[in-house]
């Protein structure tokens, strides 16, 4: 927890400084309203006027009053400091998480990092808000209190002294069992985050198959798991309330019960033992409720902390794919090289590519086909660098790709994934999205890059027509339309290689090979990468690489796999007839 407080930024600390300066005025006249109290039990004791009495009352409200204003500045800069330290936690978490690689990402979860950027940062906040004020008046009034009550009745302090441990001894016992409990409610927490988010990204898929009472149960089920634990801790807590204001009230009937046999026989009028009953029962009640503020801690404390550990695991977190040094300065253009490449997942003990080794030339259109779980998309995964190879080196214009500064070699790639992902926005946002490392993209050059992926009829029909809205995913959209979309946004940065992850799967034959011929002229400068299922996709590819268990069984241009390799002729004839191979 005090880890993750460090990151409190100078302003902060400066309110926090305020804060403690309001907190020690508060403590200072909460203690003087005590002390005006006795002098009224003395004036009472003595036979002072009212006049006496009433200006001694007037000393204690004004005292009250300031110690209210002053709580409510501290509260103020509390308010403060948590609401800035939330807004600074969500956006670091945020770049954070930009920068991390996928592996990095799944080692977290993405339900899991939803829950540490919202849930997890709001326990902290309502430690800072609220905890934080109690965290330092308490010790502030415990000790000060108890100045005020040294050396007078040993019996009171004893009753004092044991009437703290008591309350010190029963939270201890309540924390014992709750704070296991707290450490999983935020894994629970993840639990419903992913079961929703597979509930909501499936939600076609569970109504095909009426699953809507599966999906009800399973949620249901970790609904209950989280429940019964939020339920556990909170009734075990409400033990503490009820014990603590039990000790207190029956500590202030000790103190008078004491101090009724240490009075008796006692002349009241000469002895000041009866003012000092009634001051020590205010400042014992200020001890207690030091305590009492410990309690409030002890319930915030535990859960803010396991957020604060798991928030601290995430921007901790080192990233596996470092950023390197070089820029783009090469004189070689539209050249990607494997040397030898064998890859595994970080999570996998068996190897997923195998001695990979090929290389492009710039204007050449190489291709990737296999069967499913060949290592297709592992490889454009390498080539994007969002995994770094386990053996062997990728060169990239003739430089290892480690060696690139991430958003240089980004710029140089225009990439169009197998699932079509589009934003919330309008559909110039989507295609003009990003920076290229160029100039703006224009108005014409995405109207060109539309038309080219063969998306122009559907987009100027669209209401308001380039500026259509596109809703969060693309759910307004076709799978077609938002491939389409998807290749004219790769299109619009005019990259130097272009990587189609199996892009071309929700088109049609005949949109397929318009697109296909249209892309050949425009690409006819740029390194082409095409991953597909389908022969027709990439027959006329320079290169092509056949995949077969993470292995390369074939490599070359579509005639020679057709009379050398087995693997390929057996995707080719299971797909087209031999008179459209050969044709």
């Amino acid at each position: 927890m005090f880890k993750i407080m460090r990151r409190l930024q100078l302003i902060d600390w400066l309110y926090f400084v305020m804060a403690v300066g309001f907190i020690v005025l508060q403590v200072w006249l909460d203690i003087r309203v005590v002390d005006y109290s006795r002098k009224i039990l003395l004036l009472i004791q003595n036979g002072g006027t009212i006049n006496q009495i009433l200006e001694q009352g007037r000393y204690m409200l004004l005292c009250s009053l300031i110690s209210l204003i002053g709580a409510v500045l501290c509260g103020l800069c509390f308010s403060l400091i948590s609401a800035r330290f939330s807004r600074n936690m969500r956006r670091e978490i945020y770049l954070k998480v930009q920068n991390l690689s996928m592996a990095d990402i799944k080692k977290f979860s993405v339900s899991s990092l939803i829950t540490r950027t919202t849930n997890d940062i709001s326990q902290v906040q309502i430690l800072i808000a609220m905890g934080m004020q109690m965290i330092i008046k308490a010790p502030i009034t415990a000790i000060w209190a108890i100045t005020k009550i040294a050396n007078k009745s040993w019996e009171w302090s004893t009753l004092t002294a044991g009437s703290v441990i008591t309350i010190l001894v029963g939270v201890a016992i309540i924390m014992s069992l709750v704070l296991p409990k707290f450490k999983k409610v935020q894994s629970y927490i993840d639990d419903i985050n992913n079961v929703t988010e597979e509930q909501l990204a499936g939600i076609r898929v569970v109504h095909a198959f009426n699953a809507e009472k599966y999906q009800e149960d399973k949620f249901e089920e970790k609904n209950q798991t989280l429940t019964k634990t939020l339920i556990f801790n909170q009734k075990t807590l409400g033990f503490m309330n009820p014990l603590m204001y039990l000790v207190m009230n029956l500590m202030s009937l000790g103190i008078y019960w004491i101090g009724a046999f240490l009075i008796n026989g006692v002349d009241v009028s000469k002895d000041i033992l009866f003012a000092d009953m009634g001051t020590f029962n205010g400042y014992a009640g200020q001890i207690v409720s030091s305590f009492l503020m410990l309690v409030g801690i002890f319930i915030m404390w535990p859960r803010a902390s396991v957020s604060a550990a798991r928030i601290n695991e995430v921007l901790n977190s080192k990233n596996s794919i470092l950023n390197g040094n070089f820029s783009d300065n090469t004189t070689m253009k539209g050249v990607i090289e494997f040397k030898n490449v064998s890859f595994k997942y970080p999570d996998s003990e068996e190897m997923m590519l195998r001695n990979i080794s090929f290389k492009t030339q710039m204007g050449d259109t190489l291709a990737f086909i296999g069967s499913t779980g060949s290592g297709k998309t592992t490889i454009v995964n390498l080539m994007m660098r969002f995994y770094d190879c386990t053996e062997g080196e990728i060169l990239i214009d003739g430089v290892n790709i480690q060696d690139y500064q991430l958003e240089n070699l980004y710029n140089k790639i225009g990439y169009v994934p197998q699932r079509a992902v589009l934003l919330s926005g309008t559909v110039s946002d989507n295609i003009a999205f990003g920076d290229n490392g160029k100039t703006q993209i224009t108005e014409e050059q995405i109207k060109e890059a539309v038309a080219i992926a063969q998306s122009t009829d559907f987009v100027e029909k669209m209401e308001n027509g380039y500026q259509g809205s596109i809703a969060q995913g693309g759910t307004n959209l076709s799978g077609g339309q938002k491939q389409r979309l998807s290749i004219a946004r790769a299109v619009a940065r005019d990259p130097e290689f272009y990587i189609f992850d199996d892009s071309f799967s929700a088109l049609d034959y005949v949109t397929d090979y318009k697109l296909r011929s249209e892309l050949k002229k425009h690409t006819k400068n740029a390194t082409n990468i095409i991953v597909a299922q389908r022969i027709g996709t990439i027959m006329n590819a320079d290169t092509i690489v056949v995949l077969e268990k993470g292995e390369c069984v074939g490599i070359g241009t579509h005639r020679e796999l057709l009379k050398n390799c087995k693997t390929y002729q057996e995707i080719a004839y299971s797909q087209l007839s031999k008179e459209e191979l050969n044709g």
